[in-house]
């Protein structure tokens, strides 16, 4: 038979072992991000060759007037890479005219003395300056061949810039 006192330590060990069955622990952490400004790509001025004649290369430098240029503006401070589709051959309906090398400066101010790069490489790393913003300038070489056909010859550069 049971007794109140073995009434009152069961029930006592019973609520004893409930609370050990509860007993728990809780911690919270915050969950943050913080969006960085949307990167922007603007072409400038086209590549622009001019007249060029058979079986005589004609080069634009990265200084020239006629140099290709695209600005950059994104988040201040920011490491981006760059990366560019450049076309072999400026084309005229069937004809080609090929594009021998290419040559690129990256500025943090709009003048095209700066870091040099080579565009063809599959990345090339700049840096945003404080006000998020970059000037990249492009040259190339074309190369007529001695019989190349008269005719206007163009094609397209695009970059493509990521943080």
């Amino acid at each position: 038979m049971f007794s109140t006192k073995h009434a009152v330590l069961v029930a006592l060990g019973v609520v004893a072992g409930a609370a050990r069955l509860n007993a728990q622990n809780n911690a919270s952490i915050n969950v943050t991000a913080s969006v960085q400004q949307p990167i922007t790509v603007t072409a400038g001025n086209a590549l622009a060759f001019g007249n060029v004649f058979p079986g005589k290369a004609a080069t634009v430098a990265v200084a020239s007037a006629s140099a290709g240029t695209f600005t950059v503006a994104g988040q201040a401070n920011t490491p981006v890479s760059l990366t560019f589709v450049l076309p072999t051959n400026l084309t005229s309906g069937a004809n080609n005219l090929p594009i021998g090398t290419w040559t690129g400066n990256w500025n943090t101010s709009n003048a095209p003395t700066g870091t040099s790069f080579t565009p063809a490489v599959t990345a090339s790393a700049a840096t945003l300056s404080g006000t998020g913003q970059i000037f990249v300038f492009l040259g190339a070489t074309v190369t007529p061949a001695v019989a190349q056909v008269a005719g206007s010859y163009t094609g397209t550069v695009s970059m493509t810039v990521t943080y």
